[in-house]
């Protein structure tokens, strides 16, 4: 049966367990590279999947082009310009049969490089296809001369996780290697025959094989979108994989004790009649469940999902005063340094008339500052707010008794965990709450979150003004602005978010940078200021401060005000190119206006024309602000794991699964972990080592 011969396979006998260094060209330095990667066994660099695949089996031409699209394209450079407008750049024109225009647009370059590029070459170029400001761009695409005549690639080219110093050729030779020492199917295979025949599945040597080598008779559609038998096999064990790993992290931490945190109702008497607006029905339900778990010996392992400004901060805080009334401490985690900002100054506007001290660190608190806090927080100060910094070593808490952790789909388990074992010291783990903006239907619910118990905060508090949304053709850009000059003008305030395709914070903060300059000369009597992620923190928080204060009109910013600002004087909201974004980053965003009394809008500028998709989710948006229908109508539209944030999957470490896309297998995958669980112990562990490979541990953590 292959459960037994999979059972039985030892490092003697299973050629995926060896070192990587026992591959033929892996030397000591590319082990170290690789290591960086995670990858230390051979059977490591079998489950190292492509993130995508580029179609360079063809040419499109240049006529036929689409925005938001990736394509090779082969061309005749007819001129050569170089500028040093805002920064330097090099722009190289490209014509085809076809007679239509591509430009290729350079930010970084040498003089070799300008030299390279003459006026009559012919050249073969990929990249992603995007507007720009004379037609259509590429920027920083791959290309090549040719000379002659040159084939396209005959099979779709796999893409990489890769690190520095590991290029992709090198990557895929070594992978090469490692695919010749796969063994047959009854060794590779790990879940038993029995559970897996149902379940109709490819056969995972074959899967394998299929996504490293697609044929050249792939379906190439299928593969692109992540449809594939091929991929559809490894994304049922991926999240087999995960879903046992959290299912046997529950069971672990379910056994272990935690400090009893029962409510002090004087305390929370004294808090409540502090605040300055009443808690809705939900709040106080899902309080009160929180409540519940907390007084209990065992840890709470909750998630507490609410869309935006439904008010989990203040389900936080009143959890925190349980842990404070019975001397334990609260740790509370963001993921950036402006949300975890946004916590600090809500926490201590509570906390401190009441005489609760609320100490604060992120990565820029050094020195002397550092010094302190830690020496607080070693000393019991009552709550911690911060970053990732909070898990770092040589943070040691006192008598850590509560974990908060917001938007935990950019943290994944592991740092979780690495926030609960802070709490290990006194014997007792600390209880769990978690907190997403981001709702999430049910079937995700179980493969996103398979410890946590759910909570849902489904009101929102009296006086918010439903935001009106509207989508605007980027050609009306001038009536745009004219609405912003017309707010201002009423002493109201505005955001205008810059979004880019590319995932480059460097070219997030050049196309800010444009669109701040363009606005300041449209809106001279407009006071303009500037946020992106390249900027200091300090200079951040002086801009973000200013607005917040009323000095500044018009706020240029990038995708980073994304979550936890809090300005309810903003009243109109423009993201410029909102064809690019997700539905749940859109509904983000917007969620930033209609914190005040005042009506609010949030005007979508697109660039025509629209892909089916991307009109479908500007409808979407136009016609509803629940958060629960947008996250039911995102699963439904199938977007690439845009639900749970950017991708998703990468930023819960998932290869090939997609929690959004591959929602059908999660029955399946619950059914099978169950059994494995309780019929193939052994089993279960060998899989989640390896999926999840050095992060096993937090499988049994």
């Amino acid at each position: 049966m292959v459960a037994t011969a999979g059972s039985h396979a030892t490092a003697m006998t299973d050629p995926g367990l060896e070192p990587v260094a026992t591959l033929p060209g892996v030397g000591p330095a590319l082990a170290e590279t690789l290591r960086k990667l995670g990858i230390e066994r051979v059977q490591d660099l079998w489950f190292h999947l492509p993130l995508r695949y580029e179609d360079r089996t063809r040419v499109t031409a240049i006529r036929d082009l689409v925005a938001g699209d990736a394509a090779q394209v082969e061309g005749v450079v007819e001129a050569v310009e170089t500028g040093f407008r805002y920064r330097p750049q090099l722009k190289v024109a490209l014509t085809d049969a076809s007679h239509a225009t591509l430009v290729l647009r350079f930010f970084h370059f040498r003089r070799q490089q300008v030299e390279q590029f003459k006026p009559g070459m012919r050249l073969r170029c990929y990249g992603a296809i995007r507007h720009g400001q004379h037609g259509l761009e590429m920027v920083h695409p791959q290309y090549r001369a040719l000379h002659g005549d040159t084939p396209v690639e005959a099979t779709l080219t796999p893409i990489y996780p890769v690190t520095e110093g590991l290029g992709q050729q090198r990557l895929r030779s070594v992978i090469d290697k490692a695919l010749a020492r796969l063994p047959d199917e009854t060794a590779l295979e790990l879940i038993p025959h029995e559970m897996l025949q149902p379940l109709g599945l490819m056969p995972l040597r074959d899967a394998l094989l299929g996504v490293h080598r697609p044929a050249p008779d792939a379906d190439v559609p299928a593969l692109l979108a992540g449809a594939h038998p091929a991929q559809q096999r490894l994304a049922f064990e991926e999240l087999l994989a995960h879903h046992l790993s959290l299912k046997r992290l529950r069971a672990r931490i379910r056994k272990q004790r935690a400090p009893a945190l029962p409510n002090d109702s004087a305390l929370e008497k004294k808090f409540l009649e502090a605040l300055p607006f009443m808690l809705t029905r939900a709040q106080q339900r899902v309080a009160a469940e929180v409540g519940h778990d907390l007084a209990k010996r065992v840890p709470m392992l909750r998630l507490v999902q609410g869309d935006v400004g439904s008010g989990k901060t203040v389900v936080a805080a009143l959890a925190a005063l349980h842990a404070i009334a019975n001397g334990w401490q609260t740790a509370l985690m963001a993921p950036t340094e402006l949300l975890a900002e946004q916590h600090l100054r809500s926490f201590r506007a509570w906390f401190e008339p009441l005489g609760i001290e609320v100490a604060w660190l992120v990565g820029k608190v050094t020195g002397r500052a550092r010094a302190k806090v830690l020496e607080r927080l070693a000393a019991g100060a009552p709550v911690a707010v911060g970053t990732h910094a909070l898990m770092q070593d040589g943070v040691e808490f006192e008598r850590l008794g509560l974990a908060v952790v917001d938007e935990q789909h950019r943290f994944g388990v592991q740092q979780r965990i690495a926030l609960r074992d802070k709490g290990a010291a006194v014997g007792e783990a600390p209880h769990q709450l978690v907190l997403t903006a981001t709702p999430i239907p049910r079937t995700l619910a179980m493969s996103a979150y398979a410890d946590l118990d759910v909570s849902t905060l489904d009101e929102l508090p009296p006086g918010r003004t439903p935001v009106r949304t509207v989508a605007i053709a980027n050609g009306r850009r001038d009536e745009v602005i004219e609405r912003i000059r017309a707010a201002c003008a009423e002493g109201r305030q505005a955001y205008w978010v810059c979004t880019l395709i590319e995932d480059s914070e460097q070219l997030q903060a050049q196309a800010a940078e444009v669109a701040h300059a363009q606005l300041r000369k449209a809106l001279p009597e407009c006071s303009v200021g500037l946020v992106h992620g390249r900027m200091k923190p300090k200079e951040k928080q002086v801009a973000m401060d200013a607005f917040k204060a009323g000095g500044i009109g018009l706020l240029v910013a990038t995708t980073v005000i994304e979550v936890g600002v809090d300005v309810p004087n903003a009243s109109l909201m423009v993201i410029e190119n909102a064809e690019r974004l997700g539905l749940a980053q859109l509904h983000q965003l917007r969620g930033r206006v209609g914190r005040g009394a005042v009506a609010s809008s949030c005007v979508l500028l697109y660039q025509p024309p629209l892909s089916g998709l991307a009109q479908q989710r500007l409808e979407t948006l136009r016609e509803t602000n629940d958060g629960f229908v947008i996250a039911e109508k995102d699963l439904r539209l199938r977007g690439p794991g845009e639900l749970l944030g950017t991708r998703q999957t990468g930023e819960m470490g998932f290869r090939v699964a997609d929690i959004v896309r591959d929602a059908s297998l999660m029955p399946a995958v619950q059914r099978v972990g169950t059994a494995m669980l309780r019929e193939y112990p052994v089993l279960a562990r060998r899989l989640t080592e390896r999926w999840i490979g050095g992060a096993a541990r937090f499988a049994d953590a």
